[in-house]
Formats: C-alpha cells, structure tokens, sequence
C-alpha cells in the first residue's frame, strides 16, 4: 500500500472541504475515482480524512500556536490542509513515525505549495516534535 498517494488523496480533500466546503465523503469518493488505491490505502485516506476533520479545533489551535504571527486564515490553503493532516497523525496515529509524517509534509508541500511551503511546513512540523518529544522526556523523568 502506498501511504505516500493515500496522504496526496486526503490532502485533495481537506483541501476541497476547506475552500469551498465541499462533502468529505463525496470528495473522498471523487479522489479514489482519480486515484485508485488498494484498499488498504483507501481506509488510509478515508481515515486521515474523517481524523483531520474530526480533530481540526485542536489542530487548528496548534497551527495558530506555532504558525507565531499568522492567522490560520491567511495560511495558503496549501499549507493550513498539509499542516491540519499532519498534525493530526502526529497527535492520533502512534502507527506513524513522527519523522514519517514531516517528511511526508515536506514532500506534499514541495509538490503542492509555493517556494518557501516545504521550510514553512517543515519548522513548525518540526518544533510540534520536539515539544511533544520534550514534553514525554519530562513526564517521563517526573515518574
């Protein structure tokens, strides 16, 4: 199965239900249409997208958190839906390496966002990391 292609069907679809609030399911099903994917890759897809949408006030504060003097609304479109889907695997998907997932955002916005998204993407990727890694190396020290 690839991930890889299940992130970039889920991505097309935040990115639908966003600009012009379109139906999760009936993008979702339009992107598998176009981009036919194993099974396995369609729950994938189908799960980071309901996950995402699920979890966007939490994700949402995050971005605002760490996007520091930038409003979500005035992220590029691009970017809010790369930084809501990966910030949702980071904080619900164990399955998923932390470093899978900014590598993944690293690449989709290379693809998809302008010439400064992938280093935008990547630093605020990257301190959530180090945060969350941080804050497990104090809890566990606390024990």
């Amino acid at each position: 199965m690839s991930r890889r292609q299940a992130r970039h069907v889920a991505l097309k679809v935040l990115f639908q239900v966003d600009l012009v609030g379109a139906d999760p399911e009936q993008a979702l099903a339009e992107q598998l249409e176009e981009t036919p994917l194993p099974p396995e890759g369609a729950q994938f897809a189908r799960d980071l997208v309901t996950g995402t949408l699920a979890g966007l006030r939490q994700v949402d504060e995050l971005i605002q958190r760490y996007a520091r003097d930038w409003r979500l609304e005035r992220l590029a479109a691009v970017d809010r839906n790369i930084l809501r889907l990966s910030i949702y695997q980071i904080l619900h998907r164990p399955d998923v390496p932390v470093s899978a997932v900014i590598n993944e955002a690293v690449e989709l916005a290379k693809t998809y966002g302008e010439a400064e998204s992938s280093r935008f993407v990547n630093g605020i990727l990257g301190q959530l990391a180090r945060d969350r890694a941080g804050a497990t190396a104090d809890a566990g020290a606390s024990d």
